[in-house]
């Protein structure tokens, strides 16, 4: 700044006109910590932020007077009449520093390879001819986006429900959020989280760092291909605690570096509804004392996700609520089917009515709501309602045909099984009977033979035989003509 003007590079004059013009367009900025102009006076207002942004970094007396020389603010209201021609430019300008401690941008190690992409000051342009070949090189147009799983949410409210409550306990509890980034990383999907031990009270928090490592090691080990996205808790308070534990997890040793940490913030109030909401953060030039628990939580997108299995789930323990004991029956395919089709139809008999609402100018139209529609009708199959009931009667056939035959199978290996025990029944018992069948044989043959040697004994009685003497040798024969 030279003689009360600004030196543009490009246009080579000065003007004054564009001056406070650019002068408010920063001041909206700082107010509102975003703008919406085109894009060359975008581009001209950023070289003054940044000198705004560098004046903010010295923090002395004498840049806060030439930051209050480039900054506007609105005067009180007036008192009189008079007042009306009060100049909305006051040169000396009342402004605390710390309302101004969001515009330093985001300080991180710097290296040959990596750039950060976080910056505090987003700034939408609006589309031009060259829009998004100028936009796709600036890291401030980039937004990470959440992708949240239910059973992740689930274990975090398990998570929450089995705290140990006690004097020395926080009433919010902490965790570990693991998952996958994408290729640009500006898009992660968290695939499972773990709890953190901590202790929190008005002075100082505790976090258990040895285990959150080890727990973090045998996750990455058991799935290598996820790594560590951010942290969770559940309250929405952000507080210098939740900013020194949001630094822990951004930093190059300990965190996600050189990617942003994402923080997570869920409701836990029976009495309300659960809410979910993600961020991120940059750090604020402050002193160095309170650097470690300083920083700025910029809200991101994020969705939940959930597939039908996990729908169907959801469903089923939402039963219970409606129940005096908070427990509700399963229910079988075809009462599943049939409450689809009554919610679907539900559905359908709402959107007619608030469309002929519209009809009938008794509504007000939403042309969000029927771009929506229009999109979903477009999706639907243009199907003869003749043709649909054909191909439902054939594709019921073709389910009952496969029942059958499954039926038919099953009763087939029934009856097999069954042919197969009784013919090893019978085997076993055949086996039982020959051998019952030798045992008697055995027996009755020894008993003969007693009876022989018996008859025996009775030939010879007591009566002892008297030797034969014995016989003289016969002359052998002679031999006759």
């Amino acid at each position: 700044m030279a003689g009360g003007a600004v030196k543009y590079r490009h246009l080579s004059r000065h003007s004054a006109a564009r001056q406070a013009l650019l002068r408010g367009l920063v001041t909206s900025l700082v107010k509102h910590e975003h703008i919406q102009t085109t894009w060359p006076k975008a581009k001209e207002a950023q070289r003054l932020a940044e000198k705004l942004i560098t004046l903010a970094k010295r923090d002395n007396e004498a840049t806060r007077r030439k930051a209050q020389g480039i900054l506007y603010t609105l005067p009180p209201p007036p008192v009189s009449s008079h007042s009306s021609h009060h100049p909305w430019h006051l040169p000396s300008m009342a402004v605390e520093s710390e309302k101004f401690l969001h515009l330093s941008r985001p300080i991180v190690p710097a290296t040959a390879s990596l750039q950060g992409n976080i910056a505090p000051l987003n700034v939408n342009i609006q589309p031009q001819a060259h829009h998004a070949a100028l936009c796709s090189s600036l890291p401030s147009s980039r937004i990470l986006f959440t992708d949240l799983p239910s059973k992740a949410i689930l274990s975090i409210l398990d998570h929450a429900v089995r705290r140990d409550i006690n004097d020395t306990q926080s009433t919010r509890v902490i965790g570990a959020l693991v998952g996958t980034r994408s290729e640009d990383g500006m898009e992660v999907e968290v695939r499972s989280c773990f709890a953190i031990p901590h202790t929190e009270n008005e002075d100082q928090v505790e976090v258990d760092v040895d285990y959150q490592k080890n727990m973090l090691a045998l996750t990455l080990k058991a799935s290598p291909r996820e790594s560590l996205l951010g942290w969770y808790t559940t309250s929405h308070e952000l507080n210098s605690f939740s900013a020194l534990i949001q630094n822990f997890f951004a930093a190059p040793d300990t965190g996600t570096f050189p990617h942003p940490a994402v923080h997570l913030t869920i409701t836990t109030d029976p009495a309300a509804e659960i809410e979910t909401r993600a961020y991120i953060s940059a750090p604020v030039a402050v002193n160095a004392e309170r650097a470690a628990e300083s920083c700025l939580f910029i809200q991101v997108p994020h969705k939940v996700l959930y597939g039908d299995a996990e729908r169907s789930a959801l469903t089923a323990i939402a039963a219970a609520k409606d129940t005096e004991d908070r427990s509700a029956p399963l229910i079988s395919d075809i009462e599943g089917l049939a409450r689809s089709i009554d919610q679907a139809t539900g559905l359908i008999d709402r959107v007619s009515e608030w469309v002929g609402g519209i009809l009938d100018e008794d509504e007000e139209p939403n042309h969000a709501i029927g771009q929506y529609l229009m999109n979903a009708l477009s999706l639907a199959p243009k199907v003869d309602p003749e043709q649909m009931e054909s191909d439902f009667n054939n594709h019921i056939q073709d389910v009952l045909m496969v029942s059958y035959l499954a039926n038919t199978i099953r009763n087939q290996i029934d009856l097999s099984q069954r042919l197969a025990t009784a013919t090893l029944n019978m085997g076993e018992k055949d086996g039982e009977n020959k051998a019952a069948d030798g045992e008697k044989g055995g027996d009755s043959r020894g008993g003969r033979g007693g009876k022989r040697g018996g008859r025996g004994g009775g030939r010879g009685g007591n009566h002892n035989r008297e030797p034969r003497e014995p016989r003289e040798p016969r002359e052998p024969r002679e031999p006759t003509e």
